[in-house]
């Protein structure tokens, strides 16, 4: 196992650092709730207009995973599951409206 495998992700500086991205899902009208951790992977939650985006694989690949996997120690990749605590589905292609 290498080291980065055995990192712990903190989950004060998690939660500090979702609570700095909400700001601007929230301008466009959406939000981000955690719903939680496991192994490195962060389990979040879209909300609002980001819910039913076209762009919102592009908002969690390019922006939320990037950003917490470069600011999170232990963090590996971040997953979006919908209300009813499934998964959500990958689109196939993101610039499709």
């Amino acid at each position: 196992m290498s080291e980065e495998e055995n990192v712990q992700v903190d989950q004060l500086l998690l939660e500090h650092v979702i609570e700095a991205i909400r700001p601007s899902l929230q301008a466009d009208g959406g939000d981000l709730k955690l719903v939680g951790e496991k192994d490195g992977v962060v389990s979040v939650e879209l909300t609002g207009n980001c819910a039913g985006c076209p762009l919102s694989t592009m908002t969690m690949s390019m922006g939320v995973e990037r950003v917490l996997v470069e600011n999170v120690p232990g963090v590996k990749r971040v997953e979006a599951v919908m209300a009813d605590g499934g998964m959500a589905e990958p689109m196939d292609n993101p610039f499709y409206f």
